[in-house]
């Protein structure tokens, strides 16, 4: 029950976050989406929910432009190396098991700048 409340309040911090035609993409923006997929990064799922592959087409929503792109690669970047015990082979997967192609990779190591 704790866990499907935590996935409400972060979906619908999600929607009041989304972004707005002319503005730039933030941290902020791409964490809330991504948020429902740490426990399938970190090993604690056989498969990402259906509100974690909603957070990663939102992301592909932001990432329109070569900057909104690069500034979404750079923000999931930021969060994966923020989880020691994140997945390589879950994170790499993701877009693939969500149905998604996302043209922003899911990595730690990932150089942001080469992205178009």
């Amino acid at each position: 029950m704790k866990g499907g409340v935590v996935a409400v309040i972060t979906i619908l911090a999600f929607f009041t976050l989304v972004v707005k035609p002319g503005q730039a993409v933030t941290c902020g923006q791409v964490d809330a989406a991504l948020v429902p997929c740490i426990s399938y990064l970190t090993g604690q799922g056989d498969s990402p929910s259906p509100a974690c592959c909603a957070g990663v087409k939102a992301v592909k929503g932001m990432a329109q432009t070569t900057a909104d792109k690069r500034a979404c690669c750079s923000c999931v970047k930021a969060a994966a190396n923020m989880y020691a015990n994140l997945k390589d082979a879950a994170a790499q997967s993701l877009p693939t098991k969500c149905g998604v192609q996302l043209d922003i990779p899911i990595s730690r190591s990932v150089d942001c700048d080469k992205i178009n």
